[in-house]
């Protein structure tokens, strides 16, 4: 019973932080600081909020999607398909062409390579374009510090199941790579827009509006279906407290995480 009331209280007046971040108390006892991570970082996001260390310090464990400190990259894989001026309109291809020039990528590598893979390589370089680095990003830097704390760490997914997630996608992908071309710029400004949310001011609210860049089917996949599996996750974890950290998008906007939990 006092365990359900502090909840109730705490879902009343959440408190605030200066970093992307909502804490919820589940009905067995977990205390969650759930973290918007950003995979890629800029250089001025490191070192990470005091207060964001001194969560991690006092908790059981971290939570991540995946290790990405472990298991193999999934642009390592050299699987093949079709040549793609088959899989995309000529005025895609012409697009992506000109994407690849922008880049300073040459495109014929990208020809016969899954979608998937070459949608999340423009995504890649488009954050890099941008000053974002993986050493920065959010769940790398707090991969680093719990494991040199031997701090638990557990995964939501493995890199392996993310990856076999990619290869599942139909058509290989072809959906995420259409989405990449069709929403290129409104991914930039996305991902400006969580950058502010670390360096300057992080949302109020989870429920917010945020452009979409993924069909409603691909969303399904990706984001609604891997909340719904990390919700029944997280919920069957021993008490304890413990900092999640997921990509912002899981934990903002429809359908998002927090919201998952308040509701089960």
């Amino acid at each position: 019973m006092l365990q359900k009331l502090i909840a109730q209280i705490a879902a009343r007046w959440p408190r605030s932080y200066a970093w992307p971040a909502r804490d919820i108390m589940l009905a067995g006892g977990q205390r969650l600081h759930l973290v918007g991570s950003i995979h890629m970082g800029t250089q001025d996001m490191q070192p990470l909020p005091g207060g964001l260390i001194k969560q991690l310090q006092r908790a059981d464990a971290l939570i991540v999607e995946a290790d990405i400190t472990q298991g193999a990259s999934p642009f390592s894989h050299r699987e093949t398909d079709r040549p793609l001026s088959e899989r995309l309109s000529d005025e895609q291809l012409a697009y992506f062409t000109r994407l690849c020039d922008e880049l300073g990528l040459s495109a014929t590598p990208f020809m016969t390579l899954p979608a998937w893979q070459i949608a999340l390589t423009l995504q890649a370089q488009q954050a890099q374009r941008l000053g974002l680095r993986p050493q920065y990003g959010i769940d790398y830097q707090l991969l680093q510090i719990a494991g040199n704390t031997q701090k638990r760490i557990i995964e939501l997914e493995s890199p392996e199941e993310q990856l076999q997630l990619l290869r599942n996608l139909p058509e290989g992908g072809l959906a995420l790579l259409s989405d990449t071309l069709e929403h290129w710029h409104t991914n930039a400004r996305l991902l400006q827009l969580m950058i502010g949310w670390w360096m300057q001011t992080p949302p109020k609210e989870v429920s917010l509006t945020l452009p979409g860049t993924f069909s409603s089917e691909l969303n399904d996949v990706l984001m609604n279906a891997r909340n719904q599996r990390w919700c029944h996750f997280l919920q069957q974890l021993p008490a304890g407290r413990y900092v999640v950290a997921v990509g912002a998008l899981h934990l903002y906007g429809e359908c998002n995480l927090l919201d998952l939990l308040k509701n089960r």
